[in-house]
């Protein structure tokens, strides 16, 4: 039994209202930036508080806040080349 070949072409255009979905995306992740830097001020803050009145558990949170939010900010940064990346990866497997 043969089986047709299948081809797989992803663009935006090909769809109605793919524009307005690309704004969505681009609208999210503006947001998703904009959490991340109030989570960033909140938890230095947090961390300068907590250094300063030598409260360690409050001070860990910041700290764990800091990071986590600068993770996200390359994580929102990187997500449409390692997207792509993966995607061009999968493309290759024969």
């Amino acid at each position: 039994m043969f089986f047709a070949d299948v081809k797989l072409d992803p663009s935006i255009t090909y769809l109605p209202g793919s524009v307005a979905l690309q704004q969505m995306v681009n609208g999210i992740g503006g947001w998703a930036l904009i959490g991340a830097l109030v989570a960033l001020v909140l938890g230095a803050g947090l961390w300068a508080l907590g250094s300063h009145t030598q409260n360690m558990h409050q001070s860990a949170a910041g700290r764990r806040a800091v990071l986590t939010s600068l993770v996200a900010a390359v994580l929102i940064g990187a997500a449409p080349e390692l997207i792509n990346f993966f995607f061009k990866t999968g493309l290759s497997v024969h």
